[in-house]
């Protein structure tokens, strides 16, 4: 992660490259690890609603499929707010779009506590919440790889891709715990104020680009200059997708990361407790097992970024895909009232599997979209959170109509088989320009 920083041959009027000087690490790791930090810590928001669905149905009545149709909205907002705040990103730069979404996530998610009917619930969890969250999306990941690294891009992406999932799951045994003990509310303001305690940390140490510094990116031979702000973000992030969805690649992207959503954070991340319970498991016990998940989900997300760089993203996602499909087939039967080992193996697998998916998807929307890659992927996040928010809605009603959520499982192992197979028909892209949507 050494690099030695030269002098820029031509710096824009508004800064010059510093001069000569051996940086024992680059800057650009430094800006890596307080995007890192400030993901992890601001998901915690993203932990909580799997643990709310038992919680808000005993003290207001409301069925699992009201507290998941608010899950949902929050899962499609995700998703659909993304590419709009890559676009607002370039406009108004990262550390201002990032530190006014954490606001607003910390305004939702407090407001919940004085909340008493179900569409109060839909305004703050899934509004307020939804649109932050969304701007808080892996396209921040992908934007800030894209700047800082032109080198080293699938480690990176995996790194900060396992800072979002893990820290989704390693705040369930915490908030678990204030669940059971204190009530839902304490959890709510907890995660409220989890949120606002990043804001410093993104306002001071994090900068938007290189160029502010200085700095080449990390990897470039040349100094690249900070680009002038992009006006028109809503007609630009519009264009790049109405560009994009001319290519076939982006419908077999976005249709496989929709499984994607729909397997992790609509299923597993929304349902697994409450199924779990179902069984008569403790919820303590269920949330503690999502942690694992989330810590194997760092190494498997890690490697992954790793194998990126130098292996075939098609066929990496495929076995991905496919491997995810097996272990949910078999879950309904590992279900039971106390931790066991075959549990265990279960999710140790499937912790390595979680988000493992997310370097090399992001990887083809690169080499197929160059400079709007970022955009792009936005586009496709939010298909998987469409994806998400079915499912995290379609759980709830399967359960309150059979009872049981075991026919859930199996059709999301059937949709990751088909996901294995849209990720082997993506074609390369050709040598020569890049298609109208980076232009």
């Amino acid at each position: 992660m050494t690099q030695t920083t030269e002098p820029a041959a031509a710096a824009p009027a508004s800064g010059t490259a510093r001069p000569a000087r051996r940086h024992r690490v680059h800057r650009a790791w430094f800006v890596a690890a307080v995007t890192f930090v400030t993901i992890v810590g601001a998901a915690a928001f993203r932990s909580l609603p799997g643990l709310l669905i038992d919680p808000l149905h005993e003290e207001f009545g409301w069925s699992r499929g009201t507290v998941g149709a608010a899950v949902s909205v929050n899962l499609a907002l995700y998703g659909l707010t993304a590419p709009f705040a890559a676009a607002l990103m370039d406009r108004f730069g990262i550390r201002r779009v990032v530190a006014v979404a954490l606001t607003v996530i910390a305004a939702g998610a407090g407001a919940t506590v004085w909340m008493t009917a179900a569409w109060q619930l839909m305004l703050c969890w899934g509004l307020l919440v939804g649109l932050g969250s969304g701007s808080m999306a892996l396209a921040f990941a992908a934007t800030v790889t894209n700047r800082w690294f032109t080198e080293r891009r699938g480690l990176v992406s995996g790194i900060l891709t396992a800072a979002s999932a893990s820290g989704q799951l390693v705040f369930l045994p915490l908030l678990s715990w204030i669940v059971e003990t204190h009530h839902w509310r304490p959890a709510a303001v907890t995660v409220a104020l989890a949120a606002l305690a990043v804001v410093p940390f993104v306002w001071l140490l994090l900068r938007d680009h290189p160029a502010d510094v200085g700095l080449k990116p990390y990897g470039s031979q040349e100094f690249v200059p900070r680009p002038a702000p992009v006006p028109g973000a809503a007609r630009r992030t519009l264009t790049v997708l109405s560009s994009a969805a001319r290519t076939g690649p982006f419908w077999l992207l976005a249709g496989s990361f929709a499984i994607c959503g729909a397997s992790t954070n609509g299923l597993v991340q929304t349902h697994f407790v409450p199924a779990a319970h179902d069984h008569h498991m403790p919820v303590t016990d269920a949330a503690a097992l999502l942690a694992v998940i989330g810590v194997f989900d760092v190494a498997g997300t890690i490697a992954s970024g790793w194998f990126t760089d130098r292996f075939e993203s098609r066929r990496l996602l495929a076995v991905y895909y496919a491997l995810r499909g097996v272990s949910l087939v078999f879950l309904p039967l590992l279900l039971a009232p106390a931790v066991h080992l075959p549990m265990v193996f279960f999710i140790v697998f499937y912790g390595l599997d979680w988000v493992a998916t997310v370097p090399p998807t992001l990887a083809l929307c690169r080499e197929q979209y160059g400079e709007d890659s970022a955009i792009v992927f936005g586009w496709v996040l939010a298909s998987h959170q469409l994806g998400a928010a079915l499912v995290a809605y379609l759980g709830g009603v399967a359960r309150d109509t059979f009872g049981s959520y075991d026919v859930v499982w199996y059709a999301s192992g059937a949709l990751c088989a088909a996901a294995a197979l849209m990720a082997l028909v993506i074609r390369r892209r050709p040598a020569g320009p890049l298609p109208a949507a980076a232009a």
